[in-house]
């Protein structure tokens, strides 16, 4: 294509749009109707994500909700890359899935907190950030059994993990930062319940 710029031509507005349309998919919901589980929106919650679907009971429900937000949020960016777009529209195109997942079309603009589908973007945009960006995660799982704890520390230093992974592509590190400021927007109510001493432990509906 030719060189891209603010003029954001068709063939980027395309991508974008596209892009947005597939975060926009609500994987929670989906699985949940297949199988005959509760509406994650009137559960727990509210959450459209894998944690609020594991409060079903239904491990491999939760297992698949993971499993299509991370899938979902890998793929246009994936696509892109392979389609050899230029740098801005990938970036552009990794935030549009990921404001998908938080402002589905499909659902009246009320979606998730987009943990598993900007996991998916920085798969996309580097395996081993991804990686470490789990290990942290991970890490503070294992020590507060607390999601959404985990999900703030990691977003948290994701920027700082980017940086040492993707500084020679410094519009990637932006839309981490643009990501990991919108979790902890999204992660409000969890903060007030931490602070409350309120908010849920895994394994505890």
């Amino acid at each position: 294509m030719s060189e891209f710029g603010f003029g954001f031509e068709l063939e980027a507005i395309i991508w974008v749009v596209a892009a947005y349309l597939i975060g926009s998919i609500a994987f929670g919901i989906i699985v949940s109707k297949l199988y005959r589980l509760p509406d994650p929106r009137s559960v727990g919650s509210g959450n459209i994500g894998a944690t609020n679907v594991a409060r079903s009971g239904k491990k491999s429900a939760a297992i698949l909700t993971l499993l299509g937000d991370v899938f979902k949020g890998w793929l246009p960016v994936w696509l892109a890359l392979q389609a050899g777009m230029l740098m801005d529209v990938v970036a552009l195109v990794g935030l549009a899935v990921f404001l998908g997942h938080l402002y589905p079309i499909y659902h009246k603009f009320k979606g998730g907190k987009g943990v598993a589908t900007a996991l998916g973007v920085m798969i996309a945009f580097s395996g081993w950030l991804a990686l470490s960006v789990v290990a942290v995660w991970l890490a503070v799982f294992l020590i507060s059994r607390i999601s959404s704890l985990s999900a703030m520390v990691a977003a948290v230093l994701s920027p700082i993990i980017a940086w040492q992974f993707l500084s020679p592509y410094p519009v990637y590190v932006a839309v981490v930062v643009v990501m990991a400021a919108f979790l902890l927007i999204r992660h409000q109510s969890n903060i007030e319940k931490l602070l409350a001493g309120t908010e849920t432990r895994f394994g505890k509906r």
